[in-house]
């Protein structure tokens, strides 16, 4: 484009502009897709880089929810926000949208069998797109908000540290915002996929969101044991049933014992155990103490208390040699009832952790053996004692709520030093 200019004190300066640098406002953004069908319906399926979604896609509205989604929950979005900022090698599911018609495809020339081609996508403003979420909401969320977070937290230091005049105060804040440039230029880096399915119409748009819910196979605790190496109790889970009271007596995929399942407890429960070893009954392994707890040690404190169980109660002996099967032991002992060996887990960390040794604790536990008969009788010791509120008449374990739990390791840990008249002798 040419064009002239008067100026001061001279003639005419005439002057060319390149038009093809020069850009209005985008309302649209161009992305390699490969383009399919599934369900009578086209998909275009893409990668979209992970600054980029909140573009492409409406940013879930937390006050006003789509009425052809579910509400979504602040603390979930973040807590995936916060997964994919803190793990470098986090992994999600394809993102599921639906366009209306907005979208537009054009092939690759010499791409018409594969399906290749490139994709046209109107820009999201706010929470108005011409997509809408199928599947992805919480993410989709979490990502905008960890991205702005970030954000912030940049602008904050950037802040600072034009005001501050220490030199120590200057040194931390530059290492703070490193720390989080960093970061933030990798997330810049990743991406997650999106398949996008041509459907116009609102009615058949619902369904498939019922559709999608309805057909997802949630992950059961048991498996999250299994998989879930983010969490040292999980992690160590192959190495601790190979104890002999666990060997080929742990169910992997249930996370509820029914009355004939033949295993001894799930992948869940000993998890539980391990933790109560590890933390007590109602402990947390925390971040912190995830990270100042080696494997090895961990592992070797859950089998020295199965060792303990093993010697001090003979109908686990049992179970451990092969010579009762978990069924019958479910049957006729407390002992059978993932919540007394919780209990009896939580017992065992309190008295470790006054420097009781394993073998006075094992004669502890024997003492308690000859009252583990199952189902509970009223003449039985647990409820004729302080015990009572955590037992019922014809149960064959005690109650598993947290506060019982605790209650029952603080009474049995103080029978140690002051036993009852039954465990006296």
């Amino acid at each position: 484009m040419a064009g002239s200019h008067l100026s001061p004190g001279s003639g005419p300066v005439s002057f060319s502009v390149d038009t093809s640098r020069l850009s209005s406002a985008r309302r649209s953004s161009t992305h390699l897709a490969s383009r399919s069908v599934q369900g009578g319906r086209i998909v275009y399926s893409v990668r979209i880089p992970l600054t980029s979604l909140d573009q492409v896609l409406p940013v879930p509205s937390v006050e006003e929810p789509d009425p052809d989604n579910r509400k979504v929950t602040p603390k979930h979005a973040k807590d995936f926000g916060d997964y994919v900022a803190q793990n470098k090698a986090w992994v999600a599911p394809t993102l599921l949208a639906r366009d209306n018609g907005g979208c537009e495809f054009t092939l690759v020339p010499g791409a018409e069998s594969s399906g290749i081609g490139y994709l046209e996508i109107p820009l999201s403003i706010g929470s108005v797109s011409p997509l809408l979420i199928i599947d992805g909401q919480h993410r989709v969320l979490g990502i905008h908000l960890t991205l702005k977070d970030i954000g912030d937290q940049i602008t904050k230091v950037d802040r600072e540290l034009a005001k501050t005049t220490r030199p120590d105060r200057a040194s931390t804040l530059t290492t703070t915002r490193k720390t989080l440039t960093d970061q933030l230029a990798r997330l810049e880096q990743e991406s997650m996929g999106l398949d996008i399915y041509v459907e116009p119409d609102n009615i058949r748009a619902r369904q498939m969101f019922v559709d999608v819910a309805d057909n997802a196979k949630g992950i059961s605790s048991a498996l999250r044991s299994r998989f879930d190496s983010s969490k040292v109790a999980n992690r160590i889970l192959d190495r601790v049933i190979n104890h002999a009271l666990f060997k080929d007596r742990i169910d992997l995929e249930q996370d509820r014992m029914t009355a004939r399942n033949p295993n001894l407890m799930g992948a869940k429960h000993v998890a539980d155990l391990t933790r109560g070893v590890a933390v007590g009954v109602a402990g947390r392994m925390g971040r912190k103490r995830e990270a100042e707890i080696a494997d090895e040690v961990l592992v070797e404190k859950i089998h020295r208390f199965l060792d303990c169980i093993c010697d001090a109660f003979p109908e686990l002996s049992a179970v451990a040699e092969r010579t009762l099967t978990p069924l019958e032991l479910r049957k006729n002992s407390l002992l059978g009832s993932v919540g007394m060996l919780r209990v009896l887990a939580g017992v065992y960390r309190e008295l470790r952790e006054s420097a009781v040794p394993d073998e006075e604790i094992t004669a502890f536990f024997a003492r308690l053996a000859p009252h583990m008969n199952a189902p509970i009788s009223e003449g039985s010791l647990w409820f004729r004692s302080e015990t009572k509120q955590d037992f019922a008449v014809n149960q064959s374990s005690p109650s598993t709520l947290t506060q019982n739990l605790q209650h029952l390791v603080s009474v049995i840990t103080k029978w140690y030093h002051t036993p009852p008249l039954e465990l006296q002798g």
